[in-house]
């Protein structure tokens, strides 16, 4: 299983979303069509942004418990002290993909970000 691990701002747009997704995608020489999910922190289930890019890219939203991005940390390649201070994880774009992409997730890259928006890919063997 190959997930799109998102972290992004409040309010930030599917555009800026998509955006980071297609640079992540980019940074592992994956093709769209490889993703089988995109995941974020069980808190940003009701941005809009994300729900559009998700609907936009056909893709299923997995919201991701705390717990579980915590239990991923120790398998980040990024380290933000703001996230850290603000979620007590590393990354959300990196401890929620590992988190979602199943047994043995592991990323692919570190995550690549823009303003709005942070993407990092794992993979997995599924849930």
């Amino acid at each position: 299983m190959i997930v799109a691990g998102i972290g992004c701002r409040r309010g930030a747009p599917g555009v800026a979303i998509e955006l980071s997704i297609e640079a992540a995608l980019a940074e592992c020489r994956l093709e769209r069509s490889a993703l089988n999910a995109l995941a974020t922190a069980a808190e940003k289930g009701d941005e809009p942004g994300l729900r559009a890019a998700a609907d936009r890219l056909s893709l299923p939203l997995i919201l991701v418990a705390k717990p579980d991005l915590v239990l991923a940390s120790d398998r980040v390649l990024s380290f933000s002290k703001r996230v850290f201070s603000l979620k007590g994880v590393p990354s959300i774009a990196e401890t929620a993909a590992i988190a979602a992409a199943g047994r043995d997730a592991r990323l692919l890259a570190r995550r690549v970000s823009n303003r709005e928006a942070a993407c990092a890919i794992a993979i997995g063997e599924g849930q």
